[in-house]
């Protein structure tokens, strides 16, 4: 068995080693933290108030007490085009703060989008795929979540459409460009469509074929 080098500062895992359950914290938490309150009533939400927005399988997800949670095999396999990511020892930042503590950051930028959100992407994409869900919308501000959540639907067969805001959209082209790579339709915040929607007699409703994701959700691989 190799030695590892007293100076290393990079740490990569074989695929074999992606993780094969999520770490729900809930379960180690002194006291379940309060449930999220109805913008409209004040009163505790309940699974009926989240199943117009999210799947069944998440929303078990919010009120699991369980301390792992099982990684779907479709979800990991999907991780297999970027993950494991490498962690890095920030040895240079240790000896700025001359600190006898050792300091350790995962780097998530070499995913397809760019970030560590098609972690949780990828399975909001999945469990919705699995409800006969064929579309899904949702916000953007600099593009990182519409680009993870445009990146997952391709990986699922899923059609999405992503509102920009609308100064992100006038100055980062690219990241809109490589949003519509993977398929997704993106739409400037605000504008004419989103009006049109927010009018609609189905307000804060989705349908089976347009349900709206949040990078909010409680599956963080």
């Amino acid at each position: 068995m190799a030695i590892a080098a007293p100076d290393r500062t990079r740490y990569l895992l074989d695929e074999d080693r992606i993780p094969r359950a999520w770490y729900n914290i809930a379960a180690d938490l002194p006291s379940p933290p309060p449930p999220p309150l109805h913008p409209g009533t004040g009163q505790p939400i309940g699974p009926g108030d989240l199943a117009p927005l999210f799947p069944m399988e998440l929303i078990k997800q919010v009120v699991s007490q369980e301390r792992e949670i099982e990684i779907p095999d479709p979800v990991r396999e999907a991780y297999k085009l970027y993950r494991p990511s490498p962690l890095h020892r920030a040895r240079r930042l240790e000896k700025i703060l001359d600190t006898p503590a050792h300091i350790y950051y995962k780097y998530e930028g070499g995913s397809p989008s760019g970030s560590h959100k098609p972690n949780t992407a990828l399975a909001q994409a999945f469990y919705n795929k699995n409800e006969g869900v064929t579309r899904l919308a949702t916000e953007t501000g600099a593009g990182q979540w519409g680009s993870a959540l445009a990146f997952a639907g391709a990986a699922f067969e899923l059609d999405v459409k992503v509102y920009m805001v609308r100064a992100s959209y006038d100055q980062k082209p690219y990241r809109r460009n490589l949003m519509e790579v993977y398929g997704a339709q993106i739409v400037a915040s605000p504008s004419p469509a989103r009006q049109s929607r927010t009018r609609s007699p189905t307000r804060g409703r989705s349908t089976r074929s347009d349900r709206c994701s949040t990078s909010c959700c409680s599956t963080r691989p």
